[in-house]
């Protein structure tokens, strides 16, 4: 498994745990990796998913439920939730990673560790925000419009 993937499944553990269990994100984070210890380059990656998502939490939860019709984000499987929110702080906030990636990255944890319709839901939902709510997604969606003129 390649190490921002790792990294990514290590964050979405952490936002799970702390939902659940309602810790300290602190205690939670170096509980985790005593008892799961990764490379360096994972922990980094983790913990700047992890402490993003959790310090941008409302607008972030905000992005979500705009995008999501009869949907309550509350009603949602924890599991997807915490997908949502990683990949909508790496869409928003870690320009650095194609949007593309960031979908994709969030479809294969929605795999791994949602249910059936995990994948399908996460995808609809990423898509609309990234279509209609960050700046690259709004220029490539005028852009198509321009070219189809």
């Amino acid at each position: 498994m390649r190490l921002r993937s790792k990294a990514r499944e290590v964050a979405l553990h952490l936002l799970y745990q702390i939902e659940l269990s309602k810790a300290d994100y602190d205690k939670a984070f170096q509980a985790y990796l005593e008892n799961h210890p990764q490379r360096q380059e994972v922990v980094d990656f983790s913990l700047s998913l992890f402490e993003g998502v959790v310090k941008n939490l409302k607008f972030i939860d905000e992005l979500i439920k705009k995008s999501v019709k009869n949907w309550e984000i509350e009603r949602m499987a924890v599991i997807d939730r915490n997908i949502l929110r990683i990949a909508c702080f790496e869409l928003y906030f870690l320009e650095e990673i194609p949007p593309k990636v960031s979908i994709n990255e969030a479809i294969e944890l929605a795999k791994r560790f949602g249910d059936l319709d995990s994948p399908r839901f996460v995808n609809g939902v990423l898509d609309k925000i990234y279509k209609t709510e960050t700046k690259k997604g709004k220029l490539e969606q005028q852009g198509s419009k321009d070219a189809d003129s």
